[in-house]
């Protein structure tokens, strides 16, 4: 699963992270919940701690504690989100009407 995320911070800096497995990993262990809990409804807590360890993880400078990246936030939002295992059309008995 990989998921675009935009962050505006207080002090004006913008950027895009995209998740990988090892940020989606780290959210199941912190928060105690799996990856597919996310399609019924994100928290903006779990899109929070998801631009948290994208941008460490793309050498983007933040805060030690996540407490304190909050803090920082003016916003996170999900630009893109590509699932890992997209579903396919049903197939019917009947050809559709073109």
């Amino acid at each position: 699963m990989k998921i675009t995320l935009a962050v505006e911070q207080t002090d004006g800096l913008t950027y895009e992270v995209t998740t990988n497995l090892f940020s989606i990993v780290a959210l199941e262990r912190k928060f105690k919940i799996r990856a597919s809990d996310l399609a019924s409804g994100v928290a903006m807590e779990h899109l929070a701690f998801l631009a948290f360890e994208g941008a460490k993880q793309n050498s983007i400078t933040v805060p030690a504690v996540f407490d304190d990246y909050i803090k920082k936030l003016v916003s996170v939002e999900v630009v893109n989100e590509d699932t890992a295992n997209p579903t396919e059309e049903a197939l019917t008995s009947e050809p559709s009407a073109s």
